[in-house]
């Protein structure tokens, strides 16, 4: 910040070690095996197609482990790579296709 700012912002940039970071992905992979295992993709969606209390025990220890823009990043970034998956099969099967 320069000395004469009149900006009051302070940094609020939380550094992560690696055991912090370890803790967040092995919660994300907890929270992101349940949905897997009631059938959902996008996370949040549990509660409109499982009910109250779905994967709720993994969700809290993911949101509580994980920092905010990380948990936005791997819930976008999950349905992204459901996405590539199903375009990678479609031309796989064109490919095959189109060998024949």
């Amino acid at each position: 910040m320069w000395p004469f700012s009149s900006s009051k912002t302070e940094n609020t940039t939380a550094i992560y070690t690696r055991e912090d970071r370890t803790k967040c992905w092995e919660a994300r992979d907890q929270y992101f095996t349940c949905l897997d295992s009631i059938g959902v993709l996008k996370p949040g969606d549990e509660l409109k197609s499982a009910g109250e209390g779905a994967c709720s025990k993994e969700n809290k220890a993911y949101e509580q482990n994980c920092a905010k823009s990380w948990i936005e990043y791997f819930n976008q970034r999950r349905v992204i790579a459901e996405a590539q998956k199903d375009r990678l099969a479609q031309a796989n099967t064109q490919a095959a296709n189109a060998t024949r």
